[in-house]
């Protein structure tokens, strides 16, 4: 996968997506990310990328051409089809699914990190493919959102991280969120990590984990649950497991009542 990302701050931009797993991955040629400053596509000696709304009001709007300069110089020497997202208080949600969407669809993706008021819109509607937001809030510039859905898309790449069920078996995936982790010592603050976790049976480590994903959906997530699908639960074991979460729920609320 091969990710493009136009914005005014490549330095801030890389010095995310050079570390940890991510970096590691670019290094070893898993993932490309490249970075683009817009500013080097300006025609003006101030190197000008924005200017006054039309029609008035505060604050500056980032012109079409620089981008559209920029983004044709990407186009152009792509080999393969580029997908083009802006990144936007006004697009759909961003959520696990619309990643595997997208990384299912789209070898190369260009990422369009925008500033000030906004961005012309006759770029958008001429170049964008569609618009992505992180949720209900606005940022000061499309740089962390960017960064996030690179984040996103990279690490379901083939070598990016030691195997598939790394991310699989995380929140969101299969709808539900992930089960809770615990590491060495085996106590702690005197809290102790769950008997089942250091039985060294497998089978009941299994069945833990996926009863302690679906009580965490439910008390926490209840809009995610409602929307999972139950008759994927093609056995019998499988539905007594999601029963046994329901049952322990209620147990529990009712000894936080007494």
């Amino acid at each position: 996968m091969r990710i493009d990302i136009m914005t005014l701050f490549p330095d801030a931009v890389e010095a995310m997506m050079g570390q940890s797993i991510i970096g590691r991955a670019r290094d070893r040629g898993h993932v490309t990310i490249m970075t683009h400053q817009i500013r080097d596509y300006t025609t003006n000696k101030q190197m000008q990328v924005d200017d006054y709304p039309y029609g008035g009001g505060r604050g500056a709007v980032m012109q079409a051409d620089p981008l559209y300069r920029c983004w044709k110089h990407i186009v152009d020497e792509a080999a393969e089809p580029v997908h083009t997202v802006f990144l936007s208080p006004c697009g759909r949600t961003f959520t696990q699914q619309v990643a595997k969407e997208l990384y299912g669809q789209y070898e190369r993706l260009i990422l369009v990190c925008g500033h000030y008021e906004g961005v012309d819109q006759r770029f958008i509607d001429e170049c964008v493919d569609e618009e992505l937001s992180l949720g209900d809030f606005v940022l000061t510039g499309g740089e962390i959102p960017a960064m996030a859905v690179a984040d996103c898309l990279c690490r379901m790449a083939p070598g990016v991280l030691p195997e598939e069920s790394c991310y699989t078996e995380e929140s969101h995936w299969d709808g539900l969120l992930e089960y809770p982790q615990y590491s060495r010592p085996e106590v702690w603050h005197d809290r102790a990590v769950p008997e089942v976790l250091l039985s060294g049976h497998h089978g009941n480590v299994a069945d833990w984990r996926k009863k302690e994903s679906y009580k965490r959906t439910m008390l926490r997530r209840p809009d995610l649950f409602a929307r999972f699908d139950e008759s994927k639960l093609t056995t019998k074991h499988d539905r007594k497991v999601l029963e046994q979460a329901r049952e322990e729920l209620i147990a529990e609320a009712e000894d936080t009542e007494k």
